[in-house]
């Protein structure tokens, strides 16, 4: 009973309060990738820059230590012990890396590159998912009902 007591108190004080200043999760920030590319002196890095690669949501080029390029998304890691045991997976954007042009691919068009082939990563597509937060959507609206628009719905923008 006590604890029923307890809940409705709690809700009462929280109901007077401002939901902004009562939020205890951070949210993540993301970080500006398109562009960037790291340097990749140590394991350490070689390891960061692939998972930030792998959370990027556009198309990356993988400069390997024999000097062929692949250029897509990495859409799959497998970390191992050692760099030599971790591989990444890569859809590639053109057809002649898909499948059947080496040892390193597999069925579908992917390709999979071990960690320590890799010389250098850059992040050369372009972020999809840069300004699709709700936040952006629900500027839009308003800026649009501002501007008197009715029946306002917001269209996704095409991809290429």
């Amino acid at each position: 009973m006590s604890t029923q007591m307890q809940e409705a108190a709690k809700l009462e004080q929280l109901s007077h309060e401002n939901p902004d200043e009562i939020e205890v999760a951070a949210g993540r920030e993301r970080e500006q990738l398109e562009g960037w590319v790291p340097e990749l002196a140590g394991d350490a890095e070689v390891r960061e820059a692939l998972e930030k690669a792998f959370d990027y949501r556009g198309d990356i080029t993988v400069t390997r230590k024999d000097g062929s390029k692949v250029e897509g998304y990495l859409y799959d890691r497998r970390t191992g012990a050692t760099l030599a045991e971790s591989v990444v997976r890569i859809m590639p954007s053109s057809p002649s890396q898909q499948a059947g042009r080496g040892p390193r691919s597999d069925r579908g068009g992917r390709v999979n590159i071990a960690y320590s082939d890799i010389a250098a990563v850059a992040f050369t597509g372009r972020d999809t998912a840069a300004g699709k937060t709700f936040d952006a959507w629900v500027k839009k609206f308003w800026e649009k009902k501002a501007a008197g628009e009715k029946n306002i719905q917001i269209e996704p923008e095409k991809l290429d």
